[in-house]
């Protein structure tokens, strides 16, 4: 793992904004659609560190075509979830 030296952290409402961004994009987007419908201009490397938070915490994938909002909050989804996985 390279180590890289951040510039500019985040701040939550940037976060917030570039989920909701997300969110609201049914497909898959490039980094530079996903910049052009981000309401606010952020810097890309402000950009890249929430991108790899968010798919450390399994919200997003980033693949070949984009990047993927792939987190479901949904109650039933979570009911599904718990009876599937094997306690024992």
């Amino acid at each position: 793992m390279q180590k890289t030296t951040v510039l500019h952290y985040p701040r939550l409402d940037t976060m917030l904004m570039v989920e909701n961004t997300l969110k609201n994009a049914r497909l898959a987007i490039s980094k530079n659609e996903l910049m052009r419908r981000l309401p606010k201009q952020i810097m890309r490397q402000t950009l890249n560190v929430i991108l790899d938070y968010l798919e450390c915490c399994g919200m997003i994938m980033i693949g070949e075509k984009g990047v993927l909002w792939i987190h479901n909050e949904s109650p039933k989804m979570k009911k599904l979830l718990e009876k599937s996985v094997d306690t024992s």
